[in-house]
């Protein structure tokens, strides 16, 4: 497509679109960058995503299609854990900075996370362009699942919201979730939803997946994240324990994340063990995004624990494949699982409504297809071109506006 004359810097100073899902700090924030960005290029937007360099011999530019390059920006050693961020955040924002300036300001900066959040709003006074953000998690939703942040990060979010333009949330729970605890920005509020890539993540044979997989016919639950408190993987291996089936297999993919990771490793081995279901639990290192689609085609259940979520990428990507869905009951999770319908909703993380769900979709074969059925044709709403188009309308409405003023 031509272009449209729109250009946009993407900022995802922690984590970058080109890193694998599941891994360190990999997750559905990279999944989300890399796709939105990818159809927003489609559209004709001039994209450049900013990011750290996390280690040697990164390119500087890596043109990731016609439209759209991701620019790593030397910022501190390239080990420095996420909790250590925050210090080199003047550095980052110098080396994007210079970037812009040599190479073109953009119309319109897009922030990912509040560490991009407070790149963004310097930069945003500097060059005098409107700032959007998705903050992907936000420090009050986060304590009030049970994972408070420190206060420096509630300051700095609060910071961030009283500059930005436009704040993108993913559904309308998010969005009332948002509005409880912040109260109204000065900013526009808009729903802008994830979308699924249907040409990977479509239903298709369990028994053609299980079978590229080497998984035999057991009882499969499936479990997609990083390993860490947030993502609840306890909670799925005590499902398992109470669902009382010695031929379910518990399928976890991903790797430790966080300076909690490798601790939560060990926590979890140490609970499969006293629950004496080591026989029925298989680890599985992290995925290229698109073969997640065969894993989830493979699962009669996926399992979606997470003590918060603001959309919940994994349930979409399950449900578009056809397998239901047993998730906890926060956030995006409840726009995207329809109770009894598409799957399952539990309330409180709780292992025994979670097994118990899970017990009826392997008893009920038929009403479990059907249910994946239901889930495949409800995804089919979100599209990453439509939250492309949504952006690019708003990206011209703020150009072309007063800017918010924090003073």
């Amino acid at each position: 497509m031509p272009s449209t004359g729109q250009s946009l810097a993407m900022l995802s100073m922690h984590t970058s679109p080109l890193a694998l899902p599941g891994q360190g700090d990999a997750g559905g924030m990279n999944v989300y960058v890399r796709e939105l960005v990818s159809a927003l290029a489609q559209a004709g937007v001039n994209c450049t995503t900013y990011t750290r360099a996390n280690r040697p011999g990164l390119p500087e530019v890596v043109q990731v299609e016609p439209g759209h390059q991701v620019v790593h920006i030397k910022a501190g050693r390239f080990d420095l854990p996420k909790e250590s961020l925050p210090s080199i955040v003047p550095d980052f924002t110098e080396g994007v900075k210079a970037h812009m300036e040599a190479n073109g300001i953009p119309d319109v900066l897009h922030g990912n996370y509040w560490l991009s959040g407070k790149v963004g709003h310097r930069l945003k006074h500097e060059l005098n362009r409107p700032l959007v953000m998705t903050f992907h998690t936000f420090a009050r939703v986060k304590a009030h699942g049970g994972d408070p942040e420190p206060l420096w990060r509630e300051l700095a979010e609060t910071e961030i919201l009283g500059c930005t333009d436009a704040i993108c949330v993913s559904c309308s729970e998010e969005e009332r979730q948002f509005l409880d605890l912040y109260g109204k920005p000065p900013g526009r509020v808009e729903i802008v939803a994830p979308g699924v890539e249907h040409a990977f993540f479509t239903p298709g044979t369990r028994s053609g997946a299980r079978q590229a997989l080497c998984l035999d016919d057991r009882p499969v639950l499936l479990f997609v994240g990083r390993i860490q408190p947030l993502k609840g993987l306890d909670v799925a291996v005590q499902a398992l324990a109470q669902l009382g089936r010695a031929d379910a297999l518990l399928v976890a993919v991903g790797g430790a994340s966080g300076s909690d990771g490798s601790g939560e490793v060990e926590r979890i081995a140490n609970l499969i063990d006293e629950l004496g279901v080591s026989e029925q639990v298989l680890f599985v290192p992290p995925q290229q995004h698109h073969i997640l689609s065969t894993y989830y085609r493979a699962a009669d259940v996926v399992l979606v624990p997470s003590r918060s979520e603001s959309f919940g990428l994994v349930a979409l990507e399950a449900g578009a494949c056809g397998a239901p869905v047993v998730a906890n009951a926060v956030g995006g999770l409840l726009t995207l699982v329809d109770h009894g319908d598409t799957g399952f909703l539990v309330p409180d993380r709780d292992p025994d409504l979670f097994a118990r769900h899970t017990r009826w979709l392997l008893d009920h074969p038929d009403e479990a297809r059907h249910m994946g059925e239901r889930a495949a044709l409800r995804a089919r709403r979100y599209t990453w071109s439509l939250a492309a188009a949504r952006l690019r309308r708003m990206y011209s409405d703020l150009s072309a506006g007063a800017l918010v003023n924090c003073g």
